[in-house]
């Protein structure tokens, strides 16, 4: 006999099961209300994962011996931007900011006397990383500090051990004597996309758990101070405190690292960046495991190729890295690089411009073999290198001063405005010249002029032919094509770079 009844069973089992599995995707993230994401329960759901930083320094807390007569001081390893907003607002800030409840701290818990000197000072935020005590926030919220001190959700606070930092990248990774902490959950930030939704919690000026939200704006952004950090850029609200603290996705996956923000007046003004989690979760275990971080090292020092400069080079379109110096006995040298190479790709990846080089070989482990894709003399050409470490590359250079005789101009160099004397042995070795070169002594209105070279420039070499004197600079220019641009690379100050020379038409001569 045939169950009428079981297709109907069927149809309901089925009709609950989708309704169940909707619900559980509802949940999965915020609600909307009027199109816009409702944060509150995921807000809810991720705060007890972010803390509150707060540094004592060596000297006493400043504004804390004068009684009072406008609240305190930014102290002095803070960064310039809250500097100038406490320079600004501080008065303010003293009399309005809210009272904050005494806590009650577990084993290791510390609670300084409000505004005795010594006092912590409210610095920036951070997050739970790892359950069992590990805190990620930016290097610069507890630069130069004596204490350290971090404040949960729940009030608890306790004195932080610094286990490594990386300037580099602007983080420092902290641990605390305590268990069983709510961890947060890491995303995949090279999986964002602009536009997405993102949300950050922190401390602007000492307001505890601040949400504010807002998009992403772009990725791989590339910023002077942190070469090494492809920054997410977003436009949300970031505000002196906020360093150091997570940005979220909707699915409540820290996704970076609230690290900077570009403004002229100290605060918000709609450019935020923060450092991409692959980046800083990658940082944070090696700082965990052996308390230093390595990065790969390239060994060049590579410049922007302009519309002009990918004219001289015969490029179609302005892309790669124009490789300025190859540094002797780095990784580049070995593998062939030259100065004049312009690296179109590293290990596959295209480099639309020369900054996002320096994440990408930096992001590598030493030692790894890598193809990079180069184009050389008008033509195409893989060249594979094996990464080195990078160590402390950095040098500083002094000011020149003028070491030289001025000499007449070298026979043909007239045309461009240039008048130019052997390179002394002095600014050889002080602007640490590889190869040779000639000193620029004076330029006239030309196409020099033009082209940006100035007085006390070394030109290396023109059109890829090294300038070894001022004669060769003569022979070099009296074979140049009248009316094209060709390359000229010049060292200033210790820093080559490339500059897009045009060479005058035959009736200019």
């Amino acid at each position: 006999m045939i169950d009428a009844a079981r297709p109907l069973r069927r149809m309901l089992n089925a009709v609950v099961a989708s309704t169940f599995a909707f619900a559980v995707a509802s949940c999965s993230k915020p609600s909307t209300t009027g199109g816009y994401p409702d944060f509150a329960d995921l807000v809810e759901r991720v705060s007890p994962s972010v803390v509150n930083i707060s540094t004592i320094s060596a000297a006493p807390a400043p504004g804390a011996l004068d009684g009072g007569g406008g609240g305190p001081e930014t102290p002095e390893n803070a960064p310039d931007w809250l500097k100038r907003f406490f320079d600004q607002h501080g008065q303010d800030r003293g009399e309005t900011a809210p009272e904050d409840d005494s806590s009650q701290g577990g084993e290791g818990a510390v609670d300084p006397e409000e505004g005795a000197p010594g006092a912590p000072q409210p610095l920036g935020s951070g997050f739970i990383l790892w359950d069992d005590g590990y805190i990620l926030t930016n290097y610069h919220v507890i630069q130069d500090a004596k204490e350290v001190i971090v404040r949960l959700l729940d009030r608890r606070q306790f004195s932080a051990q610094v286990v490594g930092s990386d300037e580099r990248s602007d983080l420092a990774l902290l641990k605390i004597d305590a268990k069983g902490l709510p961890a947060v959950k890491t995303g995949a930030s090279n999986k964002l996309r602009p536009g997405q939704w993102v949300l950050a919690i922190g401390s602007p000026f000492g307001f505890d758990y601040s949400v504010t939200a807002g998009i992403v704006s772009a990725k791989g952004r590339n910023l002077i101070s942190e070469q090494y950090v492809p920054f997410l850029q977003s436009d949300v609200a970031i505000n002196p405190g906020n360093s150091g603290g997570p940005l979220f996705n909707l699915d409540g996956e820290v996704v970076g690292v609230n690290s900077q923000i570009y403004s002229q007046s100290g605060g918000y003004q709609g450019v935020s960046f923060s450092i991409p989690i692959d980046v800083a979760a990658k940082v944070a275990r090696q700082l965990k495991d052996k308390g230093r971080v390595t990065r790969g090292w390239l060994g060049v020092v590579v410049q922007e190729v302009d519309r002009n400069l990918a004219q001289t080079f015969g490029m179609e379109r302005p892309v790669g890295a124009l490789v300025a110096r190859v540094m002797a006995g780095s990784p580049a040298e070995r593998a062939g690089l030259k100065a004049g190479d312009v690296i179109l790709t590293f290990n596959g990846e295209e480099l639309p411009i020369s900054a996002a080089l320096p994440p990408m070989v930096g992001n590598v482990d030493p030692g790894q073999v890598i193809p990079l894709e180069v184009q050389r003399d008008g033509r195409k050409v893989t060249i594979k290198v094996e990464v080195g470490e990078l160590e402390n590359q950095d040098r500083d250079v002094e000011d020149s001063g003028d070491a030289s005789v001025p000499e007449a101009p070298a026979p043909g160099s007239a045309q461009f405005g240039l008048t130019v004397s052997p390179l002394p042995d002095e600014l050889r070795r002080r602007w640490q010249v590889v190869g040779n070169g000639v000193l620029v002594e004076s330029v006239a209105p030309g196409p020099a002029a033009r082209a940006g070279i100035r007085r006390g420039d070394i030109v290396q070499s023109i059109a890829g032919q090294e300038v070894s004197s001022p004669q060769r600079l003569g022979e070099i220019v009296a074979l140049l094509t009248p009316g094209v641009t060709v390359p000229v690379l010049v060292n200033r100050a210790g820093t080559p770079s490339f500059l897009p020379l045009e060479v005058p038409g035959a009736a200019d001569r």
